[in-house]
């Protein structure tokens, strides 16, 4: 679990980022939670888009991707969602503790 400064701290790093993913129509599935888990091993750090025509809510997205990824929702802002994973080989982020 993250604390308050852990999550500021990432926030202010995920500022500067673009979306990487988009869930659309189709959801959350199998391969999006791959591709999710793969870009956070790469770099840690990632966010997700949601758009207009996607059917489930955004909280409920991000809990999926989060659940499947094992990964931690730093925070949903307006239709992205941003997303924090500790790499086991890239490491680069130092959280404060």
């Amino acid at each position: 679990m993250l604390t308050s400064k852990q999550k500021r701290y990432l926030k202010s790093k995920a500022h500067h980022l673009k979306p990487i993913f988009q869930v659309g129509k189709g959801g959350v599935n199998k391969n999006l939670i791959q591709q999710v888990w793969d870009a956070l091993e790469a770099r840690e750090l990632i966010k997700v888009s949601v758009l207009q025509n996607c059917e489930e809510d955004k909280e409920e997205v991000a809990e999926s991707i989060a659940d499947g990824a094992k990964a931690h929702i730093v925070q949903v802002i307006g239709n992205t969602i941003v997303f924090y994973k500790e790499s086991r080989e890239k490491k680069t982020i130092e959280l404060p503790s």
